[in-house]
Formats: C-alpha cells, structure tokens, sequence
C-alpha cells in the first residue's frame, strides 16, 4: 500500500502575494483595454472627418457647373446655395440640405454623399418630404425635384434612386453627368 502524500497548505503570505499579482495583471489589462478604446474612438473620428472631405470633394467637383448641366433637362435656375438648415422647431421639420439650386418656379434639392446607399436615398425621399411641407405651411408653391450625387455609385442604389423620381449626379472623366429618373421626375 503507497504511503499516504501529505499536500502543504500555502501560507496567507503566499495567498496574499499571488492574489496582488493577480489585481496588478488586471489592472494592466483595463489600461490596455482603455488604451485601445481611445485608439479606436480617435481612428472612428479621422474616418469621419475623411467620408466628410469626400463629400466635400463631391460638391466641389459638381457645383460650379451645376446649374448649366441641368438646363440639358430644362431647367434654369439663377441661384444656388450650398449647406442650408430648415429649422422650423414649431411644425417639428428639421433638416438639412447640401446644395440646392432654384429659380422663382422651381427648385433642385441635392443630397451629396461619397457612397450613396438605399438608406441615404430613403432619407433624402423623407427630407424631399419635409421641404414640401414646410414650404406648404409658408405658401411656397414652386416645385421642388430631387437629387442624388455620389463620388461612387452601385448599380442597385443608382437605378433605385431613378426608381425614386431622383436624378443622379455622378463623374465622369474629368466632369460629371446627369442621369434623369426613370419616366418623370417626381415633384414634392
């Protein structure tokens, strides 16, 4: 029969100096973690501020020869102004638009995106929506249009902003052409 093992009970003193090593690792680790969070939060703001100069890229590339390319379609418009707010607190309709283009008759509201997905379509449908209510409750009867230009556009978001009534706004070469929706243009 073996002899029986008697296992040594670790002392408080070795207890108590594996369990500070223990809370020293841990807090080493929730700095790194810190550490990384700040990281990550501070790469999130550059990527932002970058989509927001490509944006600015767009509307610079598209805006001086904006109002002559849409009179291929008919239009002439004697104005246009860039990054308007529609701050009407009381009827709740708050928005914001990128360029916008018009004439005593009618305007062109265009949304600039780098990469314009259905989701920013959807909303810029939704904005068309609210400026023709607020120029209802101001008794603005001009006839507002809609645009969508894009650095980049997949085939699906470009034919659904067509689908949409939306003309759409994109490069080509060293300019940029203008693609009118399918059938007619939708009026808000």
């Amino acid at each position: 029969m073996p002899a029986a093992q008697t296992v040594e009970q670790p002392n408080f003193d070795t207890v108590w100096a594996i369990l500070q090593e223990v809370a020293k690792s841990q807090k080493e680790t929730e700095r790194k973690f810190q550490e990384t969070d700040l990281i990550v939060k501070n790469n999130a703001k550059l990527i932002g501020k970058l989509g927001g100069r490509f944006g600015e890229m767009v509307e610079h590339l598209v805006v001086p020869n904006l109002e002559n390319k849409f009179r291929d379609f008919g239009f002439v418009f004697t104005k246009s102004y860039q990054h308007a707010t529609i701050k009407d607190v009381k009827n709740n309709i708050i928005t914001e638009i990128d360029i916008a283009l018009e004439n005593g008759e009618k305007v062109m509201i265009v949304e600039v995106k780098t990469k314009p997905s259905a989701e920013d379509i959807i909303e810029h449908a939704e904005r068309m929506k609210k400026i023709r209510a607020h120029a209802d409750l101001h008794g603005d009867r001009r006839i507002f249009f809609g645009a969508v230009a894009g650095m980049v556009f997949n085939d699906n978001e470009k034919a659904f902003a067509m689908k949409n009534g939306f003309y759409v706004i994109e490069p080509s070469g060293e300019t940029f052409i203008i693609t009118p929706p399918q059938g007619q243009p939708k009026e808000w």
